[in-house]
């Protein structure tokens, strides 16, 4: 697998072997438009749905607003993001160096209780979920990593 770094690299030839693509940047909310603009960049490019563009859209943005609120207790780090398509199957992985934190872990909260009932947190990787079609976590090489998958069309 090839590594290369910004949007000048991405083809369309979404049926052959992937190439990845890396976005590293300070982990701070202002880089949110930049992390969009890469993720839409290689959806667009490989002729994503709109459903699964605004889904994928979606979940990396929650993904990308905790890893900039809460990896880095001081306040200063950095965000990377890989992404690739292959076989009509967009991946993308979130990497810090932060604090190890494992989103998954936590039980999903249960949705039919009221918001004071259920008490804070949980909803946001709870919402990626059902927009994803597979996430795992882990860390290694003191980095938190969350991979996403999902097609880019729907199953007829």
């Amino acid at each position: 697998m090839t590594e290369k770094t910004g949007p000048d690299h991405f083809r369309k030839d979404k049926k052959t072997m992937a190439e990845e693509y890396t976005l590293r940047i300070p982990a701070k909310l202002e880089g949110m438009d930049l992390i969009l603009a890469f993720v839409s960049l290689l959806l667009d490019t490989n002729g994503c749905s709109t459903k699964a563009r605004t889904q994928l859209r979606m979940a990396v943005e929650e993904i990308y607003v905790n890893q900039t609120l809460y990896a880095y207790p001081s306040g200063d780090g950095w965000a990377e993001m890989r992404g690739s398509v292959e076989n009509d199957v967009a991946t993308f992985i979130l990497i810090d160096g932060g604090t190890p934190f494992d989103p998954l872990a936590k039980a999903d909260p249960d949705i039919t209780l009221s918001g004071e009932a259920r008490g804070i947190g949980g909803l946001g990787i709870y919402m990626v979920k059902t927009m994803v079609d597979e996430l795992a976590y882990e860390y290694r090489d003191g980095c938190n990593r969350l991979m996403m998958r999902r097609r880019l069309h729907e199953e007829p």
